[in-house]
């Protein structure tokens, strides 16, 4: 199970940290995801992060201000977003796993958090 939190509204340039609790599996060994989907459009992957946080990886509108971390002894994952634009306002997921198959298939998926970027 994947519960994310930390969603919410803030304006432009201000900064949001999404968690997610991770149950049911062993998260240590799992490299995890966030996904974000903005209204009428479809799922967009933003950033993955390996087993120990050894490597992290961002689409490149991200890149510089969003960070993706974990913490393996509390199964928790976590992405601060900063500089937040009106562009990053979505429904933003945590995921189970890495690479493009992640958007195929919703059953890895969190139930979502909003984070909305308006004035």
């Amino acid at each position: 199970q994947l519960v994310e939190s930390g969603g919410g509204m803030v304006q432009p340039g201000g900064s949001l940290r999404l968690s997610c609790a991770a149950s049911g599996f062993t998260f240590s060994i799992t490299d995890m995801s966030w996904v974000r989907q903005a209204p009428g459009k479809g799922p967009e992957w933003v950033s993955t992060i390996t087993t120990i946080g050894r490597n992290t990886y961002y689409t490149d509108s991200v890149k510089g201000r969003f960070t993706i971390s974990r913490d393996n002894a509390a199964n928790t994952l976590y992405l601060q977003m900063n500089s937040l634009t009106p562009e990053d306002t979505a429904l933003y997921y945590c995921v189970r796993g890495a690479g493009s198959v992640i958007l195929k298939n919703r059953n890895n998926w969190g139930q979502g958090t909003q984070g909305t970027v308006s004035l």
